[in-house]
């Protein structure tokens, strides 16, 4: 399916999209250009999607040089990779600590592209109002850079590959950065199939002018011809807020139908008043609300206090905070499924009552079967001392709203990270953790590159369409009220999103290594549906002899099991004597050659996720793939499934000169972090209808050293555990 760029036919597509769903199982994969196209397909199912963040953090767990030019390997003193993946995908997103590491090198299935930004030539002189080169495959609002961010160049271009991409850096001076990126199964249903970035296309101008929109800008307007169309129905009122009391602002019943608006507006004198409401919203009778959430926070603020005269606090892509006609007007377009009905609440504790709170919600109904979409979630939790050494918890789906299984995927927080306008929290990283990985699938390096800046944004304030910080002072001493202190951020994940199948763990450390005890406060944004898409299976412990054995392993140049006592990354092992991260034992072997074993499925899979736990100390690990078919005794062809790549190991190289045009150099850098989750994804085509298959794991070494001269190290393909998790149909 390709989609035009016409607004009707967009629509005309969206409405296709979503019909098609119907008869298809899953649903379609919006792709690309795609994502931001048919956004209102945000709260769609993502089935045989993985996401990943990676990143240039402190492999040893601390801060060193604010997680900046920890790289995995070097090609020469002038190409330090910070990302390589193999298999098809797309790169959604880059953000690098502005022109520190320019040019950087897009290696896209083996053709390598150059990427630039405009201070590159002469970073000690940077150029005010820099671009992205070429400037017409990066456009604003697609890119941005310090000038606007306050210390980062960020880049929302979808960059498709079908084999392999790879990420290098030109310098390093203080090279930091995080990418997401998406790889699909094979046999995923995608809405338009998967091309090589050709750099030479420019990005759609249809969608350039659509992420110049905020909020209700995104949505017909009443009456049109449009809103006719989509059967677009518009509630609004006026109420009036008693002190203590929770009041219902609309209900609906009886039909499916997709939220598509919510907004509410207060006089300007109560808007710090009206922000400290709590807004509540229960969807289809369920036990407790989904969105449960203090009003400013719930619209990317930490406070709705206007601090100057700027029009907008908020101007995000599916949020809005504006000031006009002596109101604050607050504005969310994250579409909300719901099946039969929605109650919208606001509770008032704030000591007194509010009076003339406006409020307008517009729906559409919903095309399509409610199963195939995800219940929209805003989890609030307030972390007045965070306790030293330990991490965040953000969302744990296993113990949110009744706990259990939940798939969906994960759209993005919104935090206050100081109420005493301390910026030093802000190196504190971002981790993520689906489906009970022990490796965190997302590490960045650290809180306010989370929220789209660099350098703390210069203590700056920001709204960008997906990421911003909207409140709060440069310094203690320009604060005029409390609120001034109240420093928040925001971060919106579209293209970018992270799908789960059965749980999700959104972490945050709260200063560079755990220690800071300021007063978090946080709102986690997800779709979900409480029923997994994901079941474990089957688990295999390589180096168990009864495993092993019920499992059929056969690996003739597999070493003999040999035992590790070691960590996986989750952060530093000891603070002030206190050991945080014990280390624990576990058996695996390594091999050179081939594996084989064989593994139980539900015969109602639709493609299999595939993770192993492994030794990192082997760097770049690389194995061909291939999948037999099992029925009782006998066991079918093999067939080719692909290539299952990790990247780096436990050994980086550190590459960051003093001076911007410093000379190179490189130290090596060994975590004691030696055990890793990672993962593959089998493709339906060669799993459905089979309750067993037999896989085989071909190592293909990857021979390149750590860096030029560097004698190459031990290779091998590391195997400790294997788990299969059989993918099925959201319900």
């Amino acid at each position: 399916m390709t989609i035009r760029n016409h607004p009707f036919c967009l629509w005309a597509a969206s409405l296709l999209l979503a019909v098609s769903a119907i008869a298809a199982d899953p649903a379609v994969i919006p792709v690309g250009l795609d994502a931001y196209r048919l956004w209102d397909h945000w709260a769609d199912q993502r089935i045989g999607v993985r996401a990943y963040m990676r990143s240039t953090y402190d492999r040893a767990g601390g801060n060193e040089r604010a997680d900046a030019s920890h790289f995995l390997y070097q090609l020469a003193d002038d190409r330090n990779v910070t990302l390589h993946v193999e298999g098809g995908g797309v790169l959604y997103f880059a953000r690098y600590n502005h022109w520190h590491g320019s040019p950087w090198h897009y290696e896209v299935d083996g053709t390598d592209h150059l990427v630039q930004e405009t201070s590159t030539a002469d970073p000690k002189h940077p150029v005010p109002g820099s671009v992205f080169q070429p400037a017409t495959l990066f456009p604003n609002p697609l890119t941005w850079t310090w000038s606007q961010t306050h210390g980062a160049d960020l880049m929302w271009v979808p960059i498709p590959f079908e084999h392999s991409f790879r990420m290098t850096y030109g310098r390093t001076c203080y090279g930091t950065g995080y990418y997401i990126y998406q790889q699909f199964a094979g046999s995923a249903p995608l809405s338009q199939p998967l091309r090589a970035w050709d750099a030479a296309t420019s990005p759609d101008p249809a969608v350039l002018e659509l992420l110049k929109k905020s909020g209700p800008e995104l949505l017909p307007m009443p009456d049109s011809k449009e809103a006719e169309q989509a059967q677009l129905e518009t509630r609004r009122g006026q109420l009036d807020l008693a002190t203590g009391a929770a009041t219902v602002v609309t209900e609906y019943s009886g039909t499916a139908r997709l939220l598509r608006a919510l907004q509410f507006s207060a006089p300007l004198n109560e808007a710090v008043s009206f922000g400290g409401l709590r807004l509540r919203v229960t969807w289809d009778g369920a036990a407790e609300p989904s969105i449960d959430a203090p009003v400013a926070l719930f619209f990317g603020a930490g406070t709705l206090h206007r601090r100057d005269d700027r029009e907008y606090l908020v101007k995000a892509f599916p949020m809005q905070i504006r000031y006009a006609d002596g109101r604050v007007q607050l504005s969310c377009v994250f579409p909300m499924p719901f099946a039969k009905s929605a109650r919208i609440e606001l509770v008032n504790s704030t000591g007194h009552a509010l009076n003339d709170i406006g409020w307008t919600t517009r729906t559409t109904p919903l095309i399509g079967p409610i199963e195939q979409t995800g219940y929209f979630h805003a989890t609030y939790r307030d972390h007045p001392q965070p306790v030293v050494g330990e991490d965040l918890v953000l969302l744990d789906t296993a113990a949110t709203e009744g706990g259990g299984g939940w798939s969906g995927h994960f759209v993005g927080t919104s935090l206050i990270f100081s109420h005493d306008g301390n910026l030093g929290t802000l190196e504190g990283d971002p981790r993520f953790f689906f489906d009970d990985s022990q490796t965190p699938q997302g590490q960045g390096t650290g809180t306010e590159e989370w929220g789209g800046g660099g350098d703390y944004w210069g203590g700056l304030n920001m709204t960008l369409p997906f990421a911003g910080h909207p409140c709060g002072v440069r310094k203690v001493a320009d604060a005029k009220s409390p609120e001034d202190l109240i420093e928040s951020a925001y971060r919106f994940l579209l293209t970018d999103l992270m799908p789960f199948g059965k749980r999700a763990v959104i972490r945050l450390e709260h200063g560079g290594e755990n220690q800071s005890v300021e007063h978090y406060e946080t709102v986690t944004y997800w779709y979900g549906r409480n029923h997994a898409t994901l079941r474990l299976t089957d688990t295999f412990k390589v180096g168990d002899t009864a495993s092993e054995s019920v499992h059929g392993y056969y690996s003739p140049t597999a070493s003999a099991p040999y035992s590790i006592e070691s960590r996986y990354e989750w952060g530093p092992d000891t603070i002030k004597e206190k050991i945080i991260y014990p280390p624990h034992t576990d058996t695996g072997r390594k091999t050179t050659g081939t594996s084989e074993f064989t593994l139980k499925l539900d015969p109602a899979n639709l493609g299999v996720l595939l993770r192993r736990k492994l030794d990192y100390q082997f760097p770049n690990q690389r194995a061909e793939v291939s999948v037999a078919r099992v029925t009782g005794n006998q066991t079918g062809e093999f067939k080719p499934a692909g290539v299952w790549f990790l990247a780096g190991s436990n050994t980086c190289i550190f590459s960051t000169p003093a001076d911007e045009l410093g000379a190179p150099w490189h130290e090596l850098r060994v975590s004691n972090r030696r055990f890793r989750d990672d993962e593959f994804l089998l493709q339906r085509a060669l799993t459905e209808g089979c309750g067993e298959i037999r896989v085989r794991v071909r190592f293909t070494p990857m021979e390149t050293p750590l860096f030029p001269g560097h004698p190459l190290p031990e290779l091998a393909w590391s195997e400790i555990r294997y788990d299969a998790y059989s993918i099925l149909a959201p319900r």
